[in-house]
């Protein structure tokens, strides 16, 4: 059979990508603006770093848990009805947020209720794009993840402004009100793709859930992931800190997580581009030491210059590793449970989403300085990087028809 042109791939999906692109931008945006209230919710409820960060951690550990679900439900429901009942949630977890009158209410609130909320809209939306696409994946899958850089650049600073303005209560209550607004317009538009959806009597190509699980490409992917979590997400909850401590201005501080956004944008468009060139497994090689190695900038930072390179550097490696993960679950599993798949990897996240930030948090309380916190990211990602190399490596993987259940 050819392999179809660009032009075989319909019109719509492109809907669905950006679709993708504006739910992906919310519902990261709300997670990263952690940043922005992050100062404030520390002398609000004299808290220490390591307590606030937790509200971070919680959230981040919920919805990368909550994805391999959300993922099995999309694959059952499509993703509308999931991805809509996510933007309410995470619309509810900001508004009581901003009634709280305790740290732990807002981590109820903040960490589980926004937690949940993420989770059920970020693997069905990103698994949605997928199927959609043959030649132009990697450029789709790009695009679509952008809006997380999108809203990391743009969400914080507008959080950041409000806050200013009206204080961080009634501008959580704004950002909740945009949420619902948006995230519901958005999930709308994202439909299944007819290559997702089995026809009478056939059985879409590709792996089962349990079927993955079982190759070695999957629980090396797995590691890389696990390894690599705690240095894509302790900069989000803590490098804005940092930067205050160097005696940065607080709305610079708070700008490095639009940085990181900023390098985001860059590395999913260029990273995703180039990956359909060169190849999307070494490319992932690449941009998992790259990573690694933008933690030598945190190391030697004086002030705000390096600061903002490492955040740009940082996120360029980052956006380029979260743009390929979705499209190379595609390339090497098959659409027949990819959300599924995707949810089921990106739990290796979520252990270093909720230890990371709080680790990271509990070694300034002890040491007043980041130094143990840098370069235990940088160590990380070394490993993370061997793992990456091993999944990628070719090996003979079972067929991608399964029929009946069985290879």
């Amino acid at each position: 059979m050819p392999i179809p042109s660009p032009d075989d791939e319909p019109r719509y999906a492109w809907v669905v990508v950006w679709a993708c692109f504006v739910s992906l931008a919310l519902i990261f945006g709300v997670s990263y603006s952690f940043a922005a209230v992050f100062e404030s919710l520390t002398t609000e409820f004299h808290a220490q770093r390591a307590d606030v960060s937790l509200v971070f951690g919680v959230s981040g550990a919920i919805y990368f848990v909550l994805g391999a679900g959300a993922g099995m439900l999309a694959d059952r429901i499509g993703p509308q009805r999931v991805t809509a009942a996510g933007m309410v949630m995470i619309a509810l977890g900001l508004a009581v947020s901003s009634w709280a009158s305790s740290l732990s209410t807002v981590t109820l609130a903040f960490g589980v209720g926004v937690g949940v909320g993420i989770g059920l809209v970020y693997v069905p939306a990103i698994g949605c794009v997928q199927p959609w696409f043959v030649r132009r994946r990697g450029l789709a899958a790009g695009l679509a993840s952008a809006g997380i850089g999108a809203g990391t650049l743009v969400v914080p600073l507008l959080l950041a402004w409000a806050i200013e303005a009206w204080g961080w209560r009634l501008a959580l209550r704004a950002l909740a009100l945009s949420v619902l607004m948006l995230g519901l317009a958005a999930t709308l538009l994202l439909r299944r793709a007819p290559a997702a959806t089995a026809a009478t009597g056939r059985v879409v190509p590709g792996l089962t859930l349990l079927q993955a699980l079982r190759t070695p490409r999957f629980r090396w992917l797995y590691a890389m992931t696990l390894l690599g979590a705690p240095s894509m997400f302790v900069p989000f909850a803590h490098a804005s800190a940092a930067a205050r401590d160097l005696g940065v201005a607080d709305t610079q501080a708070v700008g490095l997580v639009g940085l990181i956004g900023v390098g985001s944008l860059c590395g999913r468009f260029a990273i995703g581009t180039l990956a359909d060139r060169i190849g999307r497994p070494v490319t992932l090689v690449l941009s998992t030491a790259s990573l690694g190695l933008s933690y030598l900038m945190w190391a030697a930072a004086g002030g705000y210059p390096a600061m903002a390179v490492f955040a740009l550097w940082m996120g360029l490696s980052y956006g380029g590793i979260v743009s390929l993960l979705p499209a190379l679950c595609m390339d090497f599993f098959g659409a027949r449970a990819v959300a599924s798949i995707i949810g089921a990897l990106y739990t290796g996240a979520a252990m270093g989403n909720l230890a990371g930030p709080y680790v990271a948090g509990w070694v300034f309380d002890q040491t007043q300085g980041y130094g143990a916190v840098v370069w235990g990211c940088l160590a990380l990602s070394a490993l993370s990087t061997v793992a990456a190399w091993q999944s990628v490596r070719p090996r003979a993987e079972p067929q991608r028809v399964a029929v009946n259940g069985s290879t």
